[in-house]
C-alpha cells in the first residue's frame, strides 16, 4: 500500500491486528518464568496453577480432614521432644503435688512434664487432642459426602478405596496415641484391646504377647505403640492423602448439577488465587477452632486420672468418639462362648469388636461394586448426584449411621444411665432392640423423606414457584399464582442423572439375555428395576414469566 505525505510517496505495510490474549496474573507468570527458565516447566506450572475447581461448600470437608492432618504433624513433632515413650517406673518429683512420691512409667511422668512444666506444652497437647478428634470426624464426613452424592462411580473407585484405608488407618492411629499417655483412662483401653486380641482364635496369645512384650501389660507396649504411632501409621497416611490429591488432580473434581455444568467441563474458580484464597483462609479459620477449643476446653487431664496400674479401674470411662461404637457393641453384647477340643473362643468379645467394624468397612468398600453390578452403569460420572435423587444409596447410608450412632450412644450406657436415673439393663436391652430395628426404621423413613422431596422439586418445575400471591377467579375460585423457577434453581434440578437399570426379558422370550438368565440373573434384574425405578419423573406445564439467568462462570473443558 503506497501512502503519499506532503508531496513524498512511502510505503506503509498494514498488519491486522491479533486479539489481544488475557494477561497471566503476575503471581503465577513471575513463579512460571522462574521454573522456566531453570527446568523448562513454564507449561506445566501455567496449566495447574489455573486449573478450575468446582465452589459448592460440601467440597470443602475434606480438607477440615486434610487441615487437621497438618495441625497433627506440626504439633505432634513439637511433643515428640519432651515425651519419653518408657514403661520403666520412675518416682514423680514435679510441681503437681497431689501425685508427689507416686511411682509411675516414665511415659505417664514426662507426659506430666509437658503439661505442667514446658512452655505451652499443655496448649500444644490440647491442639493436638482436638486435632486429632476432628481429623477423624474429618475422614467421616468427607466420606459421607463422597457416599451420598455418589462421587465414587468410576472412575473414582481406586480414590474411594484409598479413603477407606485412610479411615481405618486413622482409627488406629488414634488408639496408639491414645495410649501414648499411659494413664488410668488410657491403660483400660490397652486392657480392652488386649481382650480382643486374646479373642482372635488359634493367634490371639500370640498377638498379645508380641504387643506387649510378655504378659500383660509388659514393659514394651508404650515403646511399640510410639514407633507406630509417630512413623510408620503416619508415613502410610502421608503417602495415601497424596496418592488420594493426585488421582483428585487428574481426574479432575466432580461438581454439582447446575447450569452450564456437564459431565465434560468443571466449572468454577481457578487453583490460583480462587480456590488458594479460600482454601488458606479456611486452613486458618480451622486452626482458629482447634487452638480455641485446646484453650477453653479441657480435654484429656491425664493429671486426674493418675499413672495406669493394671489393679486399678474407673468407673464412667469413654474412650474417643470414633472408638466409642465399639465400646458400644462390647457392653450390649450377650454372654456367648463356644467351647471345643479344651479351647474356648469368647464370641462375646470377638463378635462385637470385629462384626461392626467389619460390616461398615467391608460394605463400604464393595458398595460401589456391587452398585455397579446390579445397575450395569459402567459409564463415567463427574456429575454428582443430590442424595434425595437416589433413595435407596441415601436410605442405605442413613442406616449404616443410625446403626453407628447407637453402638455410639450405648458405649456410655452407664453415664445414661446415672444421668437420667434409668436402668442400665433397660438402656442395654434397648440397644440389643434397636441396634436392629432402628437402621430398618431409618431406612423406611429416609426412602419416604426422599420421594417426598423429589416430588416437590417435580411440582415446582411443572407448576412453577409459589409466590405467595391469591388470585379470585370469575368463579369464584381462589388460586395461588405460580412463578417460574429461575434458571440456575431448575438447571440445578434437572441436572440429574437416571438410575441405569437393566431391562427385564421381554414376555415370551424364548431366550433371555445372558445377565438374566438363571437365580442369580433374575435375582439381579429385579434388583436393578427396584433400585432404578425410585425417581419422580418431571413433567413441564407451560406457565408464564421468564427466570433470571444465573450468572456466567469460568469454565475448564475436560482432559
Amino acid at each position: 500500500m503506497t501512502v503519499t505525505f506532503a508531496g513524498k510517496r512511502a510505503a506503509v505495510s498494514i498488519v491486522p491486528k491479533r486479539p489481544r490474549r488475557a494477561a497471566v496474573p503476575k503471581v503465577i507468570a513471575g513463579p512460571s518464568r522462574y521454573l522456566d527458565d531453570r527446568l523448562g516447566a513454564a507449561g506445566f506450572a501455567k496449566r495447574n496453577l489455573r486449573k478450575i475447581f468446582p465452589d459448592h461448600w460440601s467440597f470443602l470437608l475434606g480438607e477440615i480432614a486434610l487441615y487437621s492432618f497438618v495441625i497433627l504433624l506440626l504439633t505432634g513433632t513439637f511433643l515428640t521432644f519432651w515425651f519419653k515413650p518408657s514403661m520403666q517406673e520412675v518416682t514423680y518429683s514435679g510441681p503437681y503435688a497431689p501425685l508427689l512420691g507416686v511411682e509411675m512409667s516414665g511415659a505417664y511422668a514426662s507426659t506430666m512434664e509437658i503439661s505442667f512444666e514446658v512452655r505451652g506444652g499443655l496448649l500444644m497437647r490440647q491442639i493436638h487432642h482436638w486435632a486429632a478428634l476432628l481429623f477423624v470426624a474429618g475422614l467421616m464426613v468427607h466420606m459421607l459426602r463422597v457416599f451420598f452424592t455418589g462421587a465414587y462411580r468410576k472412575p473414582r473407585e481406586i480414590n474411594w478405596l484409598i479413603g477407606i484405608t485412610l479411615l481405618a488407618l486413622s482409627l488406629a492411629e488414634g488408639l496408639t496415641g491414645y495410649s501414648l499417655p499411659d494413664d488410668l483412662l488410657s491403660g483400660a483401653g490397652l486392657r480392652i484391646a488386649q481382650g480382643v486380641l486374646l479373642s482372635i482364635p488359634l493367634v490371639g496369645t500370640f498377638l498379645s504377647f508380641f504387643l506387649f512384650g510378655g504378659e500383660y501389660p509388659g514393659d514394651d507396649v508404650i515403646t511399640r505403640f510410639y514407633a507406630l504411632h509417630i512413623l510408620l501409621i503416619p508415613g502410610i497416611l502421608l503417602a495415601l492423602i497424596s496418592a488420594h490429591l493426585v488421582l483428585m488432580w487428574v481426574q479432575k473434581h466432580t461438581q454439582m448439577p447446575g447450569k452450564g455444568r456437564t459431565n465434560m467441563n468443571v466449572v468454577g474458580g481457578p487453583f490460583l488465587p480462587s480456590f488458594m484464597a479460600k482454601s488458606g483462609a479456611y486452613f486458618l479459620f480451622t486452626l482458629a477452632v482447634v487452638a480455641g477449643l485446646a484453650t477453653f476446653a479441657q480435654i484429656n487431664p491425664v493429671w486426674l486420672y493418675g499413672p495406669y496400674t493394671p489393679a486399678d479401674i474407673s468407673a464412667g470411662s469413654q474412650p474417643d468418639w470414633y472408638l466409642g461404637f465399639m465400646e458400644g457393641a462390647l457392653r450390649i453384647m450377650p454372654s456367648l462362648e463356644l467351647n471345643a477340643l479344651g479351647f474356648t473362643w469368647p464370641l462375646n468379645v470377638f463378635i462385637p469388636a470385629f462384626i461392626p467394624l467389619g460390616i461398615i468397612l467391608v460394605g463400604l468398600v464393595l458398595y460401589p461394586f456391587l452398585e455397579q453390578w446390579i445397575t450395569g452403569d459402567r459409564r463415567e460420572h463427574h456429575i454428582a448426584d443430590r442424595p434425595r435423587n437416589n433413595p435407596h444409596r441415601t436410605s442405605i447410608g442413613v442406616a449404616a449411621i443410625t446403626f453407628y450412632v447407637v453402638l455410639l450412644l450405648l458405649g456410655a450406657n452407664d453415664v445414661i444411665s446415672a444421668n437420667f436415673q434409668i436402668s442400665l439393663y433397660a438402656t442395654t436391652w434397648f440397644g440389643r432392640v434397636a441396634i436392629f430395628v432402628g437402621p430398618l426404621i431409618a431406612y423406611i423413613v429416609t426412602y419416604k423423606i426422599c420421594l417426598g422431596l423429589q416430588r416437590r422439586d417435580a411440582g415446582m418445575i411443572g407448576h412453577g414457584v409459589e409466590t405467595g400471591v391469591i388470585k379470585r377467579l370469575g368463579h369464584g375460585e381462589y388460586i395461588e399464582l405460580h412463578a417460574p423457577a429461575a434458571d440456575d434453581i431448575e438447571a440445578h434440578v434437572e441436572g440429574r442423572e437416571a438410575i441405569a437399570m437393566l431391562t427385564a426379558p421381554e414376555p415370551g422370550e424364548e431366550v433371555p439375555p445372558v445377565r438374566a438368565r438363571g437365580p442369580l440373573g433374575r435375582l439381579r434384574t429385579r434388583m436393578s428395576r427396584t433400585y432404578g425405578e425410585a425417581m419422580v419423573p418431571i413433567e413441564h406445564e407451560p406457565h408464564g414469566g421468564d427466570g433470571e439467568a444465573a450468572p456466567e462462570r469460568e469454565t475448564e473443558p475436560s482432559g
